[in-house]
């Protein structure tokens, strides 16, 4: 899988999370996410649930 389409993966995963969201700022996290090694060595739904891990649980 390329960067672009890791990258566009990603931020297809992001955008279940926000839909609100624009397309261009879902990219630009999915960028961010790709910058970090140990995120980029997932596949692009893995990283972007862990990236998210810390606001998707709830607090208690």
């Amino acid at each position: 899988m390329t960067p672009t389409q890791w990258i566009a993966k990603c931020a297809e995963r992001l955008h279940e999370r926000w839909m609100t969201v624009d397309q261009a700022q879902l990219e630009e996290a999915a960028v961010v996410i790709w910058n970090d090694a140990q995120l980029r060595a997932l596949p692009p739904d893995e990283a972007a649930a862990k990236w998210l891990s810390p606001i998707a649980t709830p607090m208690q």
